[in-house]
C-alpha cells in the first residue's frame, strides 16, 4: 500500500503531462508546422522606396559576413542603408564605410547617436537615430535588420511584395540561426521551437488575432504605421524589443505577420554553452515580466511537459509499473514528433528530438539564473549595457 499510493499519484501527473502534449500539438495553433513562410507576394506596379536601418555596437567580427549582403540588394525601388554605430570601440562605423567602398551597392550613411538618455536602451536609442535620419527620405517602408543578418540578394524585394500583396504593416521574418557547433545543434532548434509554442505564427497572422510577435533581426516595418504606433518611442524601454513593437502596431490597429525564413540568417556564431546561456538568460527573465509568480508557473510548467515523461519512463521501468512507463513513452513520443518538422527545417539529425527534455531543462535553467542575476542588481544586458526592470525605468513622456 505504501508503495501504490506514490505510484498512483505519479501516474495522474503523467496522465496530465500526455494531456497537455495533445493539447498543445492539436490547440496551439499547431505551432510545431515549420511551413509559415513569406505570404503570398504580389509586386507593386511601383516599387516603394525602404530605407535600411541596421543598429550595430562592436560588430566588426560580424560585419563582414553580412553588410555587404545588404549593400547587394536586388531591389527595383530606391533603398538606402543607414547604420548606426552605438559606441563601438571595435571600428564598427569604420569598417562599415570600408566594406562600402568595397562592395559598392546601395548607398550608405554611418552616424553615431551618443549614449542614450535615461529610459532608453541603447538599442532602442539607435533604432530612432537611424529612422531619424531615413525620415529626411521620406520611405514608404522601413526595414530593421540585425548588424549579424546576412540577405540574400532577393530578399527585401521579397519582403516588399508579401507586405504589398497582404496588406501588412510588419512582415517578419525568423532568421535561420547558426547551427554548426555541438551546442548550436543542441539549443538553438530549441530556441526557435520554444519561441513558436509561445507565439504560434498562425495566430500572429491572423486578423482579429490578439497574438503579437516579431523577429528583431528581420522587420519590415510601414513607415506610417511606424509613427502612428510611435514606434520606437513607445517601446523605448524594452529589451525584447520585436515583441513589444508588433504589439504597439496591433495595438494602433497595424496588421503583423511572423513567419521562418528562407533568405535570412544570422551569422553570430555561439560555440560555447557559455554563448548561449548568455543570449537566454539575458533576456528571459524579462520575458516573464520580472513576475516571481510567472517564474514558478513557467518552471513548474517545463517540469511537468518536458521532464515528467522521461521521468516516468525510467521509474515506471524501475518500480515496475507499465501504465507509468507507457503514458510517459507516449507523451515522450508526442513532445519528439512536434520537435521533428523543426530539426528538419534547421537540418539536424532527427535523432535529436528525444533529447529535447535535456534541452528543456538546460532553458529552465537558463530562465532560473536570468531571475537571480536581475535579484543580484545585474538586469538584462545588451552589449556591454545593463539595464534595470521597467517600472525601474523613468517615463520621460
Amino acid at each position: 500500500m505504501g508503495q501504490t499510493a506514490p505510484v498512483s499519484a505519479f501516474l495522474w501527473i503523467t496522465v496530465v503531462s500526455l494531456a497537455a502534449w495533445c493539447w498543445l500539438l492539436l490547440c496551439q495553433g499547431f505551432f510545431w508546422r515549420t511551413d509559415v513562410r513569406l505570404p503570398r507576394r504580389r509586386e507593386p506596379e511601383a516599387w516603394p522606396s525602404v530605407c535600411v536601418v541596421v543598429p550595430a555596437r562592436d560588430e566588426a567580427a560580424v560585419l563582414p559576413a553580412s553588410l555587404p549582403s545588404l549593400l547587394a540588394q536586388d531591389y527595383p525601388g530606391r533603398a538606402e542603408v543607414f547604420l548606426v554605430d552605438d559606441g563601438s570601440t571595435d571600428g564598427t562605423g569604420e569598417l562599415a564605410r570600408a566594406l562600402s567602398e568595397r562592395h559598392g551597392g546601395l548607398p550608405l550613411t554611418v552616424d553615431s547617436p551618443g549614449e542614450p538618455p535615461a529610459g532608453w536602451t541603447g538599442k532602442l536609442w539607435a533604432v530612432r537615430h537611424g529612422i531619424a535620419l531615413a525620415r529626411a527620405r521620406e520611405p514608404e517602408y522601413l526595414l530593421l535588420t540585425d548588424a549579424d543578418i546576412a540577405h540574400a540578394p532577393d530578399s527585401l524585394r521579397e519582403l516588399v511584395a508579401a507586405a504589398h500583396g497582404g496588406g501588412f504593416d510588419v512582415v517578419s521574418q525568423m532568421a535561420r540561426l547558426r547551427v554548426e557547433s555541438r551546442w548550436e545543434r543542441l539549443v538553438v532548434p530549441a530556441f526557435v521551437y520554444f519561441f513558436a509554442q509561445l507565439y504560434p505564427f498562425r495566430w500572429i497572422g491572423r486578423e482579429g488575432s490578439r497574438t503579437a510577435a516579431a523577429a528583431g533581426g528581420c522587420v519590415l516595418l510601414r513607415a506610417g504605421m511606424a509613427e502612428k504606433a510611435r514606434i520606437p518611442d513607445a517601446i523605448r524601454h524594452a529589451v525584447i524589443d520585436d515583441v513589444a513593437l508588433a504589439r504597439a502596431v496591433k495595438g494602433a490597429g497595424g496588421r503583423v505577420w511572423l513567419g521562418l525564413a528562407d533568405r535570412v540568417d544570422s551569422v553570430r556564431p555561439y560555440p560555447r554553452l557559455h554563448d548561449l546561456w548568455r543570449m537566454v538568460s539575458r533576456s528571459a527573465y524579462a520575458q516573464l515580466r520580472h513576475s516571481p509568480p510567472l517564474l514558478l508557473g513557467t518552471v513548474a510548467g517545463l517540469a511537468l511537459v518536458y521532464l515528467v515523461p522521461p521521468v516516468a519512463v525510467v521509474a515506471g521501468a524501475a518500480a515496475g509499473s507499465a501504465p507509468v512507463a507507457v503514458v510517459g513513452a507516449l507523451a515522450w513520443a508526442v513532445m519528439a514528433g512536434t520537435y521533428l518538422p523543426m530539426l528538419r527545417y534547421y537540418r539536424q539529425p532527427l535523432w535529436l528530438a528525444p533529447l529535447l527534455p535535456y534541452t528543456a531543462f538546460l532553458y529552465l535553467l537558463m530562465t532560473v539564473d536570468s531571475a537571480v542575476q536581475h535579484y543580484r542588481g545585474r538586469g538584462a544586458a545588451w552589449k556591454g549595457r545593463t539595464y534595470a526592470r521597467p517600472d525601474a525605468v523613468p517615463d520621460e513622456g
